[in-house]
């Protein structure tokens, strides 16, 4: 189905065939978005009711297993419940453009591995036999950092964002009844985000590479990474609860510290390889 690229005899392509090659791969990738957001467009109680509306509930899975740990830890303020609030629709197509909005996301979210696929056979024919072997696994790597940080948002950092946010008040004469598209836009725009912070290695690869940054720079800067880390972890989850914040802060800076170690493997493969040509 696809057209054959001229890679296979080394042959350089044209502009226009790099624009073509391109324009397939948009394509393509498209496609697989509109498919897999039809898919969830269809499964609308799925989607709403089983995924997207679950986490308001006091039966998701999270809360259940933050009881159980509040039992054996002798915490009770751990044991929350985020069912304090109502969402509700204020505008005439707003439940339309919510089902529209969140099937897109979701097709995105499904489609991940194809695109990522697509835009790496697309920059595959540039790279060098060696760099192609380097870079093996790449697209389940990448895919695997992304879905890794859609699920922990999902189950962690929405959650606690839920139950602070939707719990909050400033007076008790003032009841929460949260917009739809105030709920959703959150949850997905939340979602997103911990999927592209979950790429940080793979920058850091691709940086270190390009040579713009070297292990001795994360290390100098390691304490302002950690307060930057708290500050983004204060904000993803307002809750004033510091087991919250450092359930987000955590796995954050485990990504960092093997961001430091990636790149130091990688600073002393091409050090390694600058003395070897050195030498001959």
């Amino acid at each position: 189905m696809f057209r054959k690229r001229k890679n296979a005899d080394k042959e350089e392509m044209t502009f226009w065939e790099h624009l073509d090659e391109l324009r397939s791969t948009l394509i393509w990738s498209i496609v697989a978005i509109a498919v897999c957001g039809t898919v969830a467009f269809i499964f609308k109680d799925i989607l709403f009711d089983h995924i997207l509306l679950a986490p308001k509930e006091k039966d998701f899975i999270t809360y259940t297993l933050l009881c159980k740990l509040a039992n054996l830890v002798a915490m009770p303020s751990l044991c929350i419940d985020p069912s304090s609030f109502q969402i509700i629709n204020i505008n005439l197509a707003g439940q339309f453009m919510s089902h529209m909005t969140i099937s897109l996301v979701a097709g995105l979210i499904l489609s991940m591995p194809f695109v990522v696929w697509q835009f790496w056979r697309f920059i595959k024919p540039g790279l060098t036999d060696k760099e192609v072997r380097h870079t093996r696994g790449a697209v389940a790597v990448i895919s695997l950092l992304f879905l890794t940080g859609v699920l922990f948002s999902y189950f962690i950092v929405v959650p606690l964002m839920v139950n602070f946010l939707g719990g909050y008040q400033v007076s008790e004469m003032v009841t929460n009844q949260i917009a739809l598209s105030s709920y959703t836009g959150s949850i997905t725009m939340m979602t997103l985000l911990m999927g592209l912070l979950f790429e940080l290695p793979i920058v850091v690869i691709f940086l270190t590479k390009a040579g713009i940054l070297t292990p001795s720079y994360l290390k100098k800067y390691r304490k302002h990474t950690v307060v930057a880390i708290l500050i983004i972890a204060g904000v993803i989850t307002p809750s004033p609860d510091i087991f919250s914040q450092l359930i987000v802060a955590i796995p954050l800076y485990v990504l960092f510290e093997a961001s430091v170690s990636i790149s130091f493997g990688i600073y002393k493969r091409k050090q390694l390889e600058l003395a070897a040509r050195e030498g001959n």
